[in-house]
């Protein structure tokens, strides 16, 4: 893989000698053909790209075959239908009604000794001052 920094500052320059070749079509009858000076160059930032455009594709190949081989968890299909069932009937028993427990809630955040000002606390990091 080439180094995106000097492919666009050779791709400048080429832009550059081909923008300066046209100005200076007018003063030098060979102007049109100037480019051929650094053909080289050119051909070396052609086959470049095209080589990346080949990686990039492959690599996107090989990213499509992956997900298409990967085998997914379908639930219905990989677990026991005695299992499938208990899930569904937890699921049933959820409430997802939050007005039950509102007044609940708010005699907990009433009748806390907590601080709310206190620091957040963050795991894994101990500063114990005595």
């Amino acid at each position: 893989m080439k180094d995106p920094s000097i492919s666009s500052s050779n791709m400048a320059v080429s832009t550059e000698v081909i923008l300066n070749n046209q100005f200076n079509s007018e003063e030098n009858p060979f102007a049109e053909y100037m480019w051929m000076e650094n053909e080289e160059e050119f051909n070396r930032q052609v086959e470049e790209e095209l080589w990346e455009e080949e990686f990039i594709e492959h690599c996107f190949q090989e990213m499509l075959e992956e997900e298409e081989q990967r085998e997914w968890f379908i639930p219905s299909r990989d677990l026991p239908s005695q299992t499938v069932s208990q899930l569904q009937e937890q699921i049933s028993l959820l409430v997802l009604d939050g007005d039950l427990h509102a007044d609940a809630d708010f005699d907990v955040v009433v009748n806390s000794s907590l601080n709310p000002n206190a620091k957040e606390f963050t795991p894994g990091i101990q500063k114990h001052v005595m």
